[in-house]
């Protein structure tokens, strides 16, 4: 059975799992997880009755789990997923594409780009310029790339950023095993990329100029920590004159017994020379054995205030207050009721809207509607 406290659910919309949720004005965009499902359209001016505007499929083996919306257009990744138990097709190509949505319920193909490798995972897009994270030939693991959109059309490629040691057609040798160091997705905040990089922590870069991203600093939590680093998210505004980074952990890639993943505040004010002030973890979860899947995913990367919602996977979406960096507090939950069929609850995506309802899809199952209440 689900629980709540200080939220509540406005609307449901039942749907295959997602990886990814976003809105623009009234229209969610749902990328999900598994094929043939590749990304649905949703009406939710009503949220109490979300209503399906468009749906777009995927070949077999593969998925588009993520997606972005701006300028008029929706751009979605194209990866091969290997948890599947579908072949994907022998010519599928990965990489990403790009939809006109001027008119949402008619989403019109513009553009596939295509590569070599498994594909790309999650990204940022400004409505201009999309902060990717492909696989390329010639590199190990997932690298940062910069891409202009303003022909949509016909995207041209800005520039590109790697780890030293991952261009492995240029001589490099990387110090880890496998792609354990790889792009996972960079955000933008002003000329900076906060870039999120697995096992190899989180990155700042410099973007002043596009076209050669450079190193400002580097922070890593592994080891000791095992989980990987998910999402490195820079707030919009300063606390106490600080600057502030807010890092999550994907919740994976660890035993029971390991430390569960959950939030780091990262006091970024000298960037130089970033430093934890704070962290955040749920009651019940900060101490073993807890099983993987259980903790922290991701938190809504669009911010309107100084509480931030939070995927969770088993423990659905959490309420963090961040007004005070060094004293992370949750201030609300929900946990929804297991759908029929599903396995088990798995809050994978969140985000937020202009009116302030917040949206959680689950890996499994479901888009949750709900509002905060006081």
């Amino acid at each position: 059975m689900g629980s709540a406290s200080g939220l509540k659910q406005v609307g449901y919309f039942d749907c295959a799992g997602g990886g990814q949720v976003v809105v623009e004005k009234t229209t969610a965009y749902i990328g999900h997880m598994e094929s043939p499902d590749g990304t649905s359209i949703v009406d939710v001016a009503d949220p109490a009755n979300p209503r399906l505007l468009a749906h777009v499929q995927v070949p077999p083996g593969t998925h588009s789990h993520k997606v972005r919306v701006g300028n008029g257009i929706m751009i979605v990744n194209n990866e091969f997923y290997p948890r599947g138990k579908a072949k994907p097709p022998e010519d599928f190509l990965a990489g990403y594409t790009v939809y006109d949505i001027s008119n949402p319920s008619k989403p019109r193909h513009l553009y596939r780009w295509k590569e070599k490798g498994k594909g790309v995972h999650r990204f940022d897009f400004d409505g201009r310029y999309a902060y990717m994270s492909p696989t390329l030939d010639g590199y190990i693991g997932n690298i940062v790339m910069i891409i202009d959109f303003k022909n949509p059309e016909r995207p041209e490629e800005v520039g590109r950023w790697w780890e030293p040691g991952q261009w492995i057609a240029g001589g490099e040798q990387p110090t880890w095993e496998g792609d354990a160091h790889r792009c996972h997705h960079p955000l933008r905040l002003g000329n900076r990329l906060y870039v999120s990089y697995w096992l190899g922590g989180m990155f700042i870069l410099d973007i002043d100029d596009m076209s050669k991203p450079k190193l400002v600093s580097h922070m890593r939590w592994q080891p000791p920590n095992t989980c990987p680093t998910h999402t490195a998210l820079p707030l919009p505004y300063e606390i106490d004159g600080r600057k502030l980074l807010l890092v999550a952990e994907e919740d994976v890639w660890r035993t029971a017994d390991d430390r569960a993943g959950g939030l780091w505040m990262v006091d970024i004010t000298n960037e130089r020379f970033p430093f934890v002030i704070g962290s955040y973890q749920m009651d019940g979860l900060d101490r073993p054995p807890v099983p993987p899947f259980t903790a922290c995913h991701q938190p809504s990367e669009r911010i309107n205030g100084t509480e931030i919602p939070v995927a969770y996977f088993a423990h659905g979406v959490r309420v963090v207050d961040i007004s005070k960096p060094r004293a992370l507090r949750e201030v609300a939950h929900y946990v929804p009721d297991l759908p029929e069929g599903s396995p088990k609850i798995q809050g994978n995506d969140v985000t937020i809207d202009d009116r302030g309802l917040i949206y959680l899809i689950d890996r499994y199952r479901g888009l949750t509607i709900l509002e905060r209440t006081k």
